[in-house]
């Protein structure tokens, strides 16, 4: 369920307060040998989760598939109507022992580690939980805009945020790959975790740096609004971009759309993006020729 590459599909009614469907793809990319990245869901509990693993021989692959298995168990075990912040908590800490365990107990795994990303709805507050560890990040797509919801525990990161350096500087440094927090590496790990009020045609995405490295936030978001009625489409342009444009690491993209959300505000005022043409593609000429040409390819995914 983790490791293979899969497009998964499915509208749930959570319950009267949100209603959510969701696609997952994972793909190694056109340079990895093996694909270290891992996503899970569990409709049932509204858990989905990506992981980007890192480590040599094969602990990058065993310690995401872990992590994300371990995550989404304790989830399910603690789940009783309501996940809380403090469930998602002890569910990091949980896959944190499961890999850090294993890497101490096996020489061939020592250092292995893995990043982590993760959604949980709350249909009670028709809210969701964001939690994360590492550069995997968590976009929103609103009413025709894209936002981060997540902060890189990168040291480029750290970089722009003490203003030492660009985000373009940041996209070209030889340490753009260094992470700060790592599920597994260490005895104990701190999630960040942040609770977000959802609008019915809310676009929630999980992703690998193997997607964002390639694809900028204006490419992400004209993808998934010319796609977005078909959720397994999107993700497969998603993927097939990123590719595209380098494909140099693994990619993984796990797509959550709030189709109902009870806040008749959101319903009233309609949040749900028009389609785009690719018109905000960013980039340098060729590097647009090639993205506008996929998207023409693809088509609208009918």
């Amino acid at each position: 369920m983790y490791r293979e590459a899969c497009s998964t599909f499915a509208l749930l009614p959570m319950l009267a307060s949100l209603e959510t469907r969701y696609s997952m793809l994972t793909d190694v990319g056109r340079v990895r040998a093996n694909n270290e990245d891992a996503c899970g869901a569990n409709p049932e509990t509204g858990s989905y989760v990506v992981c980007d693993g890192m480590g040599g021989a094969a602990g990058g692959e065993i310690a995401s598939r872990e992590t994300a298995a371990s995550f989404l168990a304790e989830l399910k075990q603690r789940f009783s109507g309501e996940i809380s912040a403090h469930d998602l908590e002890q569910a990091v800490s949980a896959a944190n022992r499961t890999v850090y365990g294993m890497s101490t107990r096996d020489r061939r795994l020592r250092g292995m580690g893995t990043t982590l990303v993760a959604l949980q709805t709350v249909p009670q507050r028709g809210s969701v939980w964001v939690t994360h560890v590492g550069d995997s990040r968590c976009y929103r797509i609103r009413a025709g805009s894209i936002e981060r919801l997540t902060g890189d525990h990168s040291v480029v990161e750290e970089q722009i945020r003490n203003g030492e350096i660009t985000e373009a500087e940041a996209r070209r440094s030889h340490l753009r790959n260094v992470i700060t927090r790592v599920v597994g590496s260490q005895r104990e790990v701190a999630p960040e975790c942040a609770e977000h009020p959802c609008r019915s045609g809310d676009l929630l995405l999980l992703c690998t740096d193997g997607l964002n490295r390639d694809l900028s936030d204006a490419d992400i978001l004209s993808i998934v609004e010319r796609h977005r009625h078909n959720l397994d489409h999107a993700a497969r342009v998603l993927v097939d971009a990123a590719n595209l444009l380098g494909g140099g690491d693994n990619i993984t993209v796990l797509l959550l759309e709030v189709v109902r959300c009870g806040d008749p505000a959101a319903e009233h005022n309609g949040t749900r993006g028009e389609d785009h043409d690719g018109s905000k593609l960013s980039g340098n000429a060729d590097r647009v020729t090639r993205m506008s040409s996929i998207l023409r390819t693809h088509g609208s995914g009918t």
